[in-house]
């Protein structure tokens, strides 16, 4: 492997992007028209327009990507370009189930006519309430009502006729006498023409006045006169009963008629089967219940009403609903009883209430999937109503209706695309767990959270801070603020040639900025001000940037920025606080002798160590071996550990510095204190790219601006974060006079040159030129192999205590 004999030092004017004034020709912001429109993520666009204007079976979307890229945004923006039309948009109801009452029936009428049907239902029940009873007490009624009547009694009467004459012949008489509630007919004795009650009539054959030929004459004729009048009776029942009968149907042809007349119309406005059962069970209900002779019993409009759960206007509008709370009453709907002072006292189709999957029918149903899945039951009843494609309404909590029926209304049949809003690992544990998941949700948009940073994405920029400006009535921006905001805009990504996606972060900014502009009572918004809302933003959240540098400081945490020291470093480490990211420097130190416990990795013997940086750490063998290339066997103990560090480790970006580390520890060659370095490495000795570059840096150059710029210090960076670099202001000024310096390197042999001042050295032949460091480290690796050798027992012991302690 060859060494880069160039300058490994980044000019200043690379270490931070500026965007370029010339793309920004304008004033302030009152120049530019705001845009919807969103752009860079045009994949996501194919795939949302797809699910949006596809009707296939299964479409729904499940919309990828961090929360502020403008998912929401774009679904909005495209279902107003979209404007898809609604040929199936049904108002929903609900009325009474006369055959079962426990299940309402559903009506589903045209789009815009559910009011109308139910003032025409409340009619009905108006009539029924207050000019049924009138209209059936008319005179051509009650006149036909009378015949039939009268005609009943002229057939009694001839039934009588003989009896009756009969029985005067007999002195007796037919007498109808009050028994209970009802009228009962008996016969009496005649005395002097008029008729006496038994008891009487005996009381006056004792008395005299009677005689008892007269009394037997009674008793004697009395019973052959009790069965013809037995018989007389039932024949009266009948003809009693057949008028009766003929009075009713009488009353039940004419209300049916009348009622006919006002249900023919609603059907002939609503021809709908569900609507002709309706209107046919609400005239039978009538015909059973109510009936000309005094006030009903229960109110007719208690029953004959409709309850809309649903109504859209008649057009070719389509439903788009964003449901915030996504529990199970808001998204299925709910029945609630109905109350008193003394707590629920029923439950009927008036108490049933839609949820957003019902007003989303025929249209769009946007969820937040964290949402959803954190509320017990709706995932589940979201997946069931998408793939039965029907929505069933109950009530969520039924137990607390003690004796109250539960209704369960008869399902609707929906049609809804739901878009479904979430990251990336709940999309893969839904897919991985959910066996549903799969086959509702076939559309993947995925939102970046960075876009190209061209001229389209920049003009983007400057139309989004124009439209907030313009939506939240803040004060413009100038260009120059303009051009701060987009260069935080690449400093969130910190990639080369990219800018952030999450618009919401550059949203705070920009309030901010026009908040800090307000209170110093300028006009426009000036550079200044969004700077330092950057900075606000970041000083709220640096508590623990304070604390470390705080201990810095006062010696608690030891950090050299001057001086060499064989086996230690200053390697460089992030910490978060939100969507904040702080670097700071920490001591790496490397000790080793001869032995045979190889590489001892001491926060992985703690358990302190994260996977990547295990396995990073594990690379460091076969980088020895690929760069020494030894004839024998690696014969040494050495361990690596973070100073100070009470936390747990993870991430190999310290591996290039760990590496450096250990060389020195091996050859001691004393590392330059003035010297950090960040970059992870592979097992041919290039330095790989890494996060947080920008933090890390900046971490580094606060504790050396503390302790005193030398020129001397500087951070050793992959070769290919250079393009990522957006270092803060202070931190490019520094390099510019010469006070501080960035390397970016590509080989090991390129950061050990810097952090010693030794080369590194370029083998030929398997060997490295006399006096370059990793000849010297050549020649400590066969020093250690020797004294293996050479006293096996004495190195025994302690190498069993080197295993024993990475065993533990």
């Amino acid at each position: 492997m060859s060494k880069n004999k160039t300058s490994t030092i980044v000019p200043a004017d690379q270490l931070r992007w500026r965007c370029p004034l010339t793309q920004l020709d304008f004033e302030s912001t009152a120049e530019i028209p705001p845009s919807k429109e969103i752009h860079g993520q045009q994949a996501a666009w194919e795939a949302l327009k797809f699910g949006i204007e596809c009707s296939a079976p299964g479409q729904n979307v499940y919309v990828r990507g961090q929360s502020g890229t403008g998912r929401k945004s774009m679904i909005r923006q495209l279902l107003e370009d979209y404007q898809p039309e609604n040929v199936k948009k049904y108002d929903r109801c609900y009325v009474h189930n006369f055959s079962r009452p426990e299940r309402p029936r559903l009506i589903s009428l045209p789009a815009g006519t559910a009011c109308e049907f139910r003032d025409q239902i409340r009619e009905f029940g108006r009539y029924v309430k207050e000019e049924l009873n009138e209209a059936l007490s008319a005179d051509y009624l009650l006149a036909r009502r009378t015949a039939i009547q009268t005609s009943a009694q002229e057939d009694i009467q001839q039934l009588k006729a003989p009896l009756e004459a009969d029985l005067k012949k007999a002195g007796m008489a037919l007498v109808s006498i009050q028994a209970g509630q009802m009228m009962q007919t008996t016969i009496f004795p005649l005395v002097d023409n008029e008729p006496v009650a038994p008891e009487q009539f005996n009381q006056m054959v004792v008395q005299g006045k009677v005689s008892e030929k007269r009394k037997n004459d009674f008793d004697e004729k009395y019973p052959e006169f009790q069965k013809r009048m037995h018989a007389i009776s039932r024949d009266i029942n009948t003809i009693l009963e057949k008028a009766g009968k003929q009075v009713l149907q009488l009353n039940e042809t004419e209300s049916r008629g009348l009622l006919s007349t006002i249900g023919d119309r609603i059907k002939r406005n609503y021809p709908i089967d569900s609507v002709e059962t309706f209107i046919n069970e609400m005239i039978d209900d009538v015909i059973n219940n109510f009936t000309p002779k005094g006030p009903p019993e229960r109110e007719p409009s208690n029953l004959y009403d409709v309850n809309i759960l649903v109504e859209h206007q008649n057009d070719n509008s389509c439903p788009v609903v964003s449901e915030n709370t996504p529990n199970l009453v808001n998204l299925l709907g709910t029945v609630e009883p109905a109350w008193s002072s003394q707590g629920p006292t029923h439950i009927d189709f008036g108490g049933i209430h839609a949820g957003s999957l019902l007003r989303a029918d025929g249209g769009y149903l946007i969820l937040e999937a964290k949402d959803i899945l954190t509320e017990p039951g709706a995932w589940r009843a979201l997946t069931r109503t998408l793939r039965t494609g029907y929505l069933e309404i109950v009530p969520s909590e039924i137990g607390w209706l003690g004796s109250i029926s539960v209704l369960k209304p008869e399902p609707i049949k929906i049609n809804v695309r739901v878009i479904l809003m979430g990251d990336a690992m709940l999309y893969y544990q839904l897919d991985r767990l959910d066996p549903d998941f799969s086959d509702l949700f076939k559309v993947l948009a995925d939102f970046d959270d960075d876009i190209q940073r061209d001229d389209s994405n920049i003009n983007q920029y400057i139309s989004i801070i124009s439209r907030i400006v313009a939506d939240e009535k803040l004060p413009h921006f100038t260009s120059q603020a303009v051009a701060a905001i987009i260069e935080h805009g690449a400093r969130i990504v910190s990639r080369r040639n990219k800018l952030t996606a999450k618009f919401g972060r550059i949203a705070d900014i920009i309030r901010e900025a026009a908040f800090l502009c307000a209170k110093s009572d300028q006009v426009l918004v000036q550079r200044e001000h969004v700077d330092s809302a950057v900075k606000r933003t970041k000083q709220r959240a640096s508590l623990p940037s304070r604390n470390f540098q705080e201990m810095v400081n006062n010696g608690t945490i030891l950090i050299k920025t001057t001086g060499e020291v064989v086996g230690q470093i200053n390697g460089l480490a992030v910490i978060h606080s939100g969507p904040i990211t702080y670097g700071f420097p920490a001591r790496i130190t490397a000790t080793i002798a001869p032995g045979r416990a190889g590489l001892i990795n001491i926060e992985g013997s703690a358990n302190m160590s994260g996977s990547i940086h295990t396995k990073g750490f594990n690379i460091l063998g076969g980088l020895l071996r690929f760069l020494l290339k030894p004839i024998h066997p690696m014969s040494f103990s050495a361990s690596l550990a973070f100073e100070q560090s009470y936390g747990g480790i993870d991430g190999d970006s310290a591996s290039g510095a760990e590496t450096v580390c250990l060389l020195s520890a091996l050859t001691d060659v004393p590392i330059k204190q003035s010297i950090a370095m960040t970059g992870a490495i592979d097992q041919h000795g290039h330095i790989e790219a890494i996060g947080g570059v920008n933090e890390k840096i900046e971490g580094f150059f606060d504790v050396c601006n503390y302790f005193g710029l030398t020129g001397d210090q500087a951070v050793i960076i992959p070769e290919s974060n250079a393009a990522d670099l957006m270092l803060r202001q202070d931190v490019v000024d520094a390099c510019e006079r010469g006070d501080f310096a960035i390397h970016a390197v590509s080989t090991i042999h390129q950061a050990l040159e810097i952090a010693t001042g030794v080369p590194a050295g370029e083998m030929v032949n398997d060997l490295y030129p006399e006096g370059s460091l990793l000849d010297i480290a050549q020649q400590k690796t066969f020093e250690y192999w020797d004294q293996t050798l050479s006293h096996p027992d004495k190195l025994l012991a302690g190498t069993d205590e080197d295993n024993q302690s990475e065993q533990a």
